[in-house]
């Protein structure tokens, strides 16, 4: 073992590099003086080891009890034997018979480096732990140097990482050696060591790198309120401004595409819509549709967050996107249902609508067929209703007289009666 003096020398080093309490390892280097002991003379010693904190001086003692008769000679003394030692020889009492440390002190020595370099290890791992735990969620680049079943292996320099299979894009190919940002989704202590999961695929990597490339929101000028992403296909992401002064889909794209070109150029071509943040349900949700122009939102149940959209013909494929993924994605983002609809289908509706309403009138036998279409475009298909109306409630509609009116109503009532 070390000299006095460098023992505590070496133990205060350990404590300003590695973190490790002086004490702890003391605890350690005592633990390897009583191991060693035993192993000389027995398990079931009763061994007592001290290092003094002054001088780095080692001090082990044989603890044994005075009895009359001695029958465990390790752990027992004879009252004349405790005599002779200058302790006390009352029975029951506990004499220390010293030791010279000399004997065991090496197979000690290497005991305490063993542990010590254990703790060292422990200690180091910890460190490591803590200050990835505090990277989770942020963007760090590595290198692929191995590729396990689809999972790829990178360093990170202090450590090492993986890139799971789930967390890649489908479309993304990458080959041992090449250079990798990914995201740090979980950090976790395993058997085996650290446990470092990254993430291509996540939301966190497209959040990252606006953060890195729009120093508005790096400044919380400009704040993500939401992204939703179907990675490799298309990510759909909600800003805001705090300041009336700056557009926040502007500062995000950056002038001629400077800032956002950067981000699909990481993402591999992954198609990104930047959607300003509204209040406004409909505006809200026809921003969400981008690329797609929309001709109208029609808010259909505010408690169940249904809504109705409307667009051109050639915009419904674009609106619903490929496999339905954009009208998904705008759904996801906004937390509405979106149910998209062309001009020409509307119309295919509302005519159909118009000839279901008209059906119904076949029973107003005395109508023509277009006074009946005139009633089922503006809802009057009721009877009951048609029969409690009055000649001003239907002079409103287009080419009703009051005489064609009194006709409706009357022709309502006869209908009821059969």
């Amino acid at each position: 073992m070390a000299e006095k003096g460098e023992l505590l020398m070496a133990l205060e080093q350990i404590e300003k590099d590695k973190k490790i309490r002086k004490e702890d390892i003391l605890t350690v280097i005592e633990n390897a003086l009583v191991s060693a002991y035993k192993k000389h003379v027995g398990r079931n010693v009763n061994v007592e080891a001290k290092v003094n904190t002054e001088t780095g001086e080692m001090v082990a003692s044989v603890i044994k009890v005075v009895v009359k008769d001695v029958t465990k000679p390790l752990v027992e003394i004879s009252v004349q034997d405790a005599k002779k030692l200058g302790q006390s020889s009352e029975i029951g009492a506990e004499v220390k018979i010293y030791l010279d440390t000399q004997d065991f002190s090496r197979i000690a020595a290497q005991t305490a480096k063993q542990v010590i370099v254990q703790k060292i290890r422990e200690s180091e791992r910890d460190s490591l732990f803590e200050e990835m735990k505090e990277k989770v969620g942020q963007i760090t680049t590595g290198t692929i140097y191995r590729i396990a079943n689809k999972n790829l292996i990178v360093d990170l320099g202090k450590t090492e990482a993986i890139l799971p299979g789930s967390e890649q894009v489908f479309k993304e190919k990458f080959n041992e050696g090449q250079y990798i940002r990914a995201v740090i989704v979980k950090v976790e202590k395993s058997i085996k060591g650290l446990e470092i999961i990254l993430s291509r695929a996540s939301t966190e990597l497209v959040k990252r790198l606006f953060e890195l490339e729009v120093p508005e929101i790096y400044e919380k000028i400009v704040e993500i309120v939401n992204v939703v992403r179907d990675a490799g296909m298309r990510t759909k992401i909600v800003v805001s401004s705090n300041n009336p002064k700056v557009d926040p889909v502007g500062a995000c794209v950056g002038v001629r595409g400077a800032r956002i070109k950067p981000i699909i150029d990481e993402l591999r071509g992954e198609r990104i819509d930047l959607v300003s943040y509204s209040s406004d349900p409909a505006k809200y949700i026809a921003g969400a549709l981008s690329p797609a122009k929309t001709i109208s939102v029609v808010i259909i149940s505010e408690e169940d967050k249904k809504a109705e959209v409307l667009v051109t013909d050639d915009m419904l494929s674009l609106a619903i996107g490929k496999n339905g993924h954009n009208v998904r994605l705008a759904a996801k983002l906004t937390g509405w249902r979106i149910d998209v609809k062309s001009e020409g289908q509307k119309k295919h509706e509302s005519e159909a609508k118009v000839e279901r309403q008209t059906e119904a009138l076949e029973k107003l036998e005395d109508l023509s067929e277009k006074t009946r279409k005139i009633l089922a475009k503006a809802g009057f298909t009721d009877m009951e209703k048609l029969a409690l109306l009055a000649v001003e409630d239907l002079i409103t509609l287009p080419c009703i007289g009051p005489k064609t009116a009194e006709k409706i109503i009357e022709s309502a009532k006869k209908s009821l009666r059969r």
